[in-house]
């Protein structure tokens, strides 16, 4: 069995407290690891006017046949876990065979890490904007449309019993489908949460082309996508994209981690227009495996409150800062050093497993 991992006995120190800081700090990182390094430059821009750009560093065989891909950021507000893993990575990177090269894309959603929001500038949720070429950029489930009052009020934020008004739907139509409901992606409000966009956004159209472009000799890609939110405190979720030729038992068996299918995760739900449903549409020469990492923070509904709360603020309130953002970083991001180590040390496992054990 190859080493578990080279994360630092203080991963809590690689975590950055802005995009910027950030972005600084893994460029610098790939200098010094000597990857080859490109930024897909947005024309949004940061609080304070800063550039935006998806940074992406290259380590090992310009033309790979085999590639391992590290993404984060997709969910701007989580991407600090990310950023954190990936600096752990370039400072001790997996050893690469001579066919191997290991990509990492730096926060995909640059905007909504430096605005401390989940979704872009367009308030679209990244990982429901990855629709099949001729898909419809409409609809919604049925249950959402009666959830919008609730989950999407046209007002700042308040007390007006939201968890108590959930429960109620709970009751009537069961945990599980709400849940489906609320985090399947709709297409319908543009305000609203897990809003999926009305077409391809910038952030996905440049990391698309550029991954077409860049990965056109890859044969066999390994994507890997980290999150955080869903699962038990500190705890990583491995959830497999359900792929042809890919299937969650044989991950768990190469990788000697345990992950799960999307259906099968007591927690998880199905998600339309998401980035590794994609791949295989973006990547058509090559064998695709894909999985979602999740590392758990706050308790689910804790997690969706504090969601809600920011987007009402967004778009209801003055704009400036606010308790409920930092209410959400808290939720996503813990300043607990302990799960900040946790963090680093569960996304380096994922990486340096597939790296030393995927074919």
């Amino acid at each position: 069995m190859a080493p578990i991992s080279s994360a630092p006995p203080d991963g809590a120190a690689l975590f950055s407290p802005d995009y910027l800081t950030a972005s600084q700090r893994f460029r610098a990182a790939a200098a010094g690891a000597g990857a080859g390094l490109k930024t897909l430059a947005l024309q949004s821009r940061g609080p304070c006017g800063e550039s935006l750009g998806i940074d992406v560093a290259w380590l090992g065989a310009q033309s790979a046949p085999k590639v391992r891909l590290h993404v984060c950021g997709l969910h701007g507000v989580e991407a600090h876990a990310g950023s954190a893993v990936q600096l752990a990575l370039l400072q001790a990177p997996p050893p690469l065979a001579a066919d191997t090269a290991l990509v990492l894309v730096h926060v995909a959603n640059p905007w909504g890490m430096a605005w401390r929001r989940r979704c872009n500038a367009g308030n679209v949720d990244l990982n429901r904007n990855f629709l099949d070429t001729g898909a419809s950029w409409s609809g919604c489930p049925p249950l959402y449309r009666a959830l919008d009052p609730l989950l999407n009020p046209p007002l700042p934020p308040s007390r007006d019993f939201f968890l108590l008004r959930l429960a109620w739907f709970a009751l009537r139509h069961g945990s599980a489908a709400v849940r489906q409901a609320i985090a399947h992606g709709q297409y319908c409000y543009p305000q609203g949460l897990f809003y999926g966009g009305a077409g391809l956004q910038e952030e996905s159209r440049l990391l698309g082309e550029w991954l077409r472009t860049r990965l056109a000799a890859a044969t066999s890609v390994f994507a890997m996508d980290l999150h955080t939110g869903l699962g038990a405190y500190g705890a990583s979720t491995l959830i497999a994209e359900p792929l042809p030729g890919s299937d969650a038992t044989s991950l768990s068996q190469r990788l000697g981690l345990h992950v799960q299918c999307e259906t099968s995760s007591p927690a998880a739900y199905r998600v339309r227009g998401s980035f590794g449903s994609a791949l295989p549409r973006l990547l058509p020469q090559a064998r695709i495996e894909f999985v979602l990492q999740e590392i758990g923070t706050a308790p689910p509904l804790q997690v969706l409150h504090a969601l809600r709360e920011e987007n009402r603020w967004h778009h209801h309130g003055d704009g400036g800062d606010h308790a409920c953002k930092q209410a959400l970083l808290a939720a996503l991001c813990p300043a607990d050093k302990a799960w900040r180590n946790a963090a680093v040390r569960q996304g380096c496992l994922l990486a340096y497993r597939a790296a030393f054990n995927h074919s």
